[in-house]
């Protein structure tokens, strides 16, 4: 939105126009998957609790991302906007008019010392090890913790990065859970928080929260979550994150008595050379009393879940990954024919490009 408005008045100041124009950068993003589901879904839509890469027998496009972006010294502004399953699924609560809407935020830096700023508007979210976009993160298929977490976030935040870039410290108002617009009957205020710390260039350790209430008025219930994780570089080649999510939520109004959930995870990379590497991810995923997925069953959502995949870069910009991945459920919650069963079993590939 800055970015447009900059561009606008440069063209009526000349002399403004070869420094803004230094200033914004355009970006694109697509990634194309295949998945093959062994539970074989008749209508090609996979599991309800999956938002990325969540088509059966199909090719795809997972997520494609065009974005604009303005620098300056004091203030930095973002506008992206996106197609594809995963916005067709993740955003299908929100209005018309916002679910192709991925970033739209401005910041402005307070202090002239210090690397202190307020950003408010969309923004990606301050939880989790995982983002949407695929590249960026070490499988190729995104974790339950990060499919049942925020992806993104709208409301204003203050951030301050410290003059050795060791220390990120953040506070957070929030429209709610994964919310651009909020659920009619909500008058209800969201805070956050997240401080990530890099003691050196090989580990970081993250600490992100969410308090708040994601439902109307007369349904109010407080919900307290927490996600925590460290990032290792333990050689050139192996990396590793360790991951916990945990979260607690009023099982009524007023109730003191809470459901909880947790999701602690284990993501391992090799990279073999510049073209070649190999990663796994271990899970598990406990929401016995369908906070966030709901089953209906005797036991909720007691998951495991493992995966394994191959990537090859084509190019530097260009990346092929394919990754086996299962799910073994503690009760019978994966459809298959007319029965359920509680094994799930798929393969996907993605192609993914970026600009």
């Amino acid at each position: 939105m800055s970015a447009l408005l900059g561009l606008s008045l440069a063209k009526a100041q000349s002399s403004d126009s070869l420094k803004m124009g230094n200033k914004v950068t355009f970006s694109a993003y697509a990634e194309l998957f295949y998945t093959y589901d062994f539970n074989e879904p008749g209508n090609h839509m996979r599991q309800n609790f999956l938002y990325s890469y969540n088509r059966h027998n199909e090719m795809n496009l997972n997520l494609g991302l065009v974005k604009a972006n303005y620098q300056s010294e004091n203030l930095r502004a973002n506008v992206a906007l996106m197609a594809g399953t995963y916005a067709q699924d993740n955003m299908a609560a929100e209005q018309n008019a916002l679910r192709y809407v991925n970033e739209a935020n401005i910041g402005i830096k307070i202090s002239k010392n210090k690397n202190l700023w307020i950003d408010a508007g969309i923004m990606p979210s301050h939880i989790g090890w995982e983002s949407a976009i695929g590249k960026d993160n070490i499988n190729l298929t995104r974790s339950f913790a990060a499919e049942n977490s925020p992806y993104f976030e709208t409301g204003a935040k203050i951030s301050y990065t410290s003059d050795n870039g060791k220390w990120f410290v953040s506070g957070l108002v929030l429209n709610g859970w994964q919310r651009i617009a909020k659920p009619e009957g909500n008058q209800s205020i969201s805070f956050g928080h997240q401080v990530t710390y890099k003691p050196n260039d090989k580990i970081t350790l993250n600490s992100s929260s969410f308090i708040g209430n994601d439902k109307a008025k007369e349904d109010k219930r407080m919900r307290y979550f927490h996600d925590l994780y460290g990032s290792f570089q333990l050689t050139d080649q192996f990396s590793a994150v360790l991951g916990f999510d945990i979260g607690a939520e009023q099982k009524s109004k007023g109730s003191e008595q809470y459901n909880i959930w947790y999701s602690p995870n284990v993501l391992m990379k090799y990279q073999f050379d510049n073209k070649w590497a190999l990663a796994g991810r271990l899970e598990y995923y406990n929401d016995k009393n369908g906070v966030i997925i709901s089953t209906e069953t005797p036991n909720g959502f007691q998951t495991f879940g493992y995966s394994l995949n191959v990537d090859y870069a084509i190019f530097k910009n260009v990346v092929f990954r394919t990754e086996a991945r299962g799910f073994t459920a503690k009760d019978a919650i994966f459809a298959k024919d007319d029965e359920f069963k509680k094994g799930n079993f798929f393969i996907t590939t993605s192609l993914a490009a970026w600009f």
